[in-house]
C-alpha cells in the first residue's frame, strides 16, 4: 500500500480542508499520516479513517515557534517512509521540498492563501521578505499544485509559470446530510429573534467582525452568533462590553464542525465581510461561505470577486457596497424583513449545495493522486 505523509502547521482540529484530502486519498487506497502540532488548549481529535500525529512543540508562536516546527517536521519525514508527500501552505513546504529530493519521493502543494500576501506578513516587511524568498526558491519547481480558487492559481500561475488546479473548500455533501439538525431547545438556546451568525476559525483583522459588532447597534429583533476563534476576539468582546450589546452578540469559541453546522443551521442569516485591504484577502473565498450554503441559510457579504461570483450565479443573497456599520445593518434589516426573499435564497442553497460539494471538487485530486499509486 501507498503511504501518503501530510503535513500542515495547525493542530488539526477543525481543519476540514486537510481532512477532506486525507479521507479521499484513504478512499484511494493511501495509507495516510497527518502530521501537525498539538497546543496547550488543544481540542480532543475525534477518531478518523486515517492516522494522526500531533507535534508538541515548546514554542506556540513567533520565530523560534516556526524554527522548531521546520525542524520537527524535517526529522519526522526524514524518518518515516513515504511515497507521497504533501504539503499544506508555505510554512510547510521547505522541509517536505528538501526530504522529497533527498529521498526522491513525489511531492504535492496545497496553497490554501497567497501566504506572503497576509495582513500578518505585510505589516513586517522583515518576515515577509523571509517567506518570499522561500516561496520563489521553490515554487517554479513545483509540478503538482493546489489552490483553493481561480483568482489565486492565476496569479501564482502568472508569477512562477506552475500549472495550478483549483480545489475549492467545499463541504462533503453526504456530511451535510449526515448532519442531525437540532432546536433552539435541544441547543440550549433561549432566543427568540432571528440569528444571525459570522463563523470561522479565522476571526481575524480585516474579516469584518468588529463592524458586524457595531452595526448589531441598529439591527432590529436579531441576535449575531460568533462562532469560532482568531486574533480580534477580545477586541470584540470588549466592544460588546463598550456598546452594551451583550444581548445582541453572543460568543460559542471554538466548537467540533458538526455543533458548528448545527448552530449554523439555525441562522436566518450569514456573515462573511472581509475587507478588499490586501491581495490574498481581494481574492479570498471563505470557508464560511460554504458551510452556510450547506446549511441552508443565505448570505450576506463583502463585494470581493470569488464571493460575489458565487453569490450572484446561485442566487443566495446579498452584497454590502461599504463596511460602515450602519450600511451592514440597514442590509441585515431589510435582509430579515423580507420573509419571501428569505425564502427564495433559501431554497436556492439547496440547489447550489448539489453543484457545489466535495464529492465534486475531490475529482481533481483524485487525477492527480491516482498516478502515484
Amino acid at each position: 500500500m501507498k503511504r501518503a505523509i501530510v503535513s500542515v502547521i495547525n493542530d488539526l482540529s477543525t481543519d476540514q480542508r486537510v481532512h477532506k484530502v486525507c479521507t479521499t486519498l484513504h478512499k484511494m487506497g493511501y495509507q495516510v499520516i497527518l502530521v501537525g502540532r498539538k497546543q496547550r488548549k488543544s481540542m480532543p481529535l475525534a477518531k478518523r479513517d486515517y492516522t494522526t500525529k500531533r507535534m508538541f512543540l515548546l514554542f506556540e508562536k513567533g520565530p523560534f515557534f516556526y524554527l522548531e516546527f521546520q525542524k520537527r517536521l524535517f526529522w519526522y519525514l526524514m524518518f518515516h517512509k513515504a511515497d507521497v508527500l504533501v504539503a499544506n501552505d508555505l510554512d510547510t513546504l521547505f522541509p517536505n521540498y528538501l526530504i522529497s529530493k533527498i529521498k526522491k519521493k513525489n511531492l504535492v502543494y496545497d496553497s490554501h492563501e497567497l501566504f506572503c500576501e497576509v495582513p500578518e506578513l505585510l505589516a513586517n516587511p522583515f518576515k515577509r521578505k523571509i517567506w518570499k524568498r522561500l516561496e520563489r526558491w521553490t515554487f517554479p519547481k513545483l509540478k503538482n499544485v493546489f489552490t483553493v480558487n481561480n483568482s489565486i492559481a492565476k496569479i501564482y500561475s502568472e508569477e512562477y509559470q506552475v500549472d495550478v488546479k483549483v480545489v475549492r473548500n467545499i463541504p462533503l455533501l453526504s456530511n451535510s446530510k449526515n448532519v442531525v439538525n437540532k432546536s433552539k431547545e435541544e441547543l440550549d438556546i433561549r432566543i427568540d429573534k432571528k440569528i444571525i451568525v459570522l463563523q470561522g476559525a479565522g476571526i481575524n483583522m480585516d474579516r469584518g467582525a468588529e463592524e458586524a459588532v457595531q452595526a448589531m447597534q441598529y439591527v432590529n429583533n436579531a441576535v449575531l452568533f460568533i462562532i469560532g476563534s482568531g486574533d480580534v476576539i477580545h477586541v470584540l468582546k470588549q466592544m460588546v462590553i463598550d456598546f452594551k450589546l451583550g444581548e445582541k452578540v453572543i460568543f460559542f469559541g471554538k466548537i467540533p464542525f458538526e455543533k458548528l453546522m448545527q448552530y449554523t443551521a439555525l441562522a436566518d442569516l450569514g456573515l462573511t465581510l472581509d475587507k478588499d485591504t490586501n491581495i490574498n484577502y481581494r481574492y479570498s473565498l471563505p470557508n464560511k461561505l460554504f458551510d452556510y450554503i450547506h446549511a441552508g441559510v443565505p448570505v450576506l457579504s463583502s463585494n470581493l470577486i470569488e464571493l460575489k461570483t458565487i453569490i450572484n450565479q446561485y442566487q443566495i443573497g446579498d452584497i454590502i457596497e461599504n463596511h460602515q456599520p450602519k450600511h451592514i445593518a440597514d442590509k441585515i434589516n431589510a435582509i430579515l424583513n423580507n420573509e419571501t426573499k428569505l425564502a427564495v435564497w433559501k431554497k436556492n442553497t439547496k440547489i447550489a449545495a448539489l453543484k457545489l460539494n466535495w464529492e465534486q471538487e475531490e475529482q481533481q485530486l483524485i487525477a492527480i493522486y491516482k498516478q502515484f499509486l
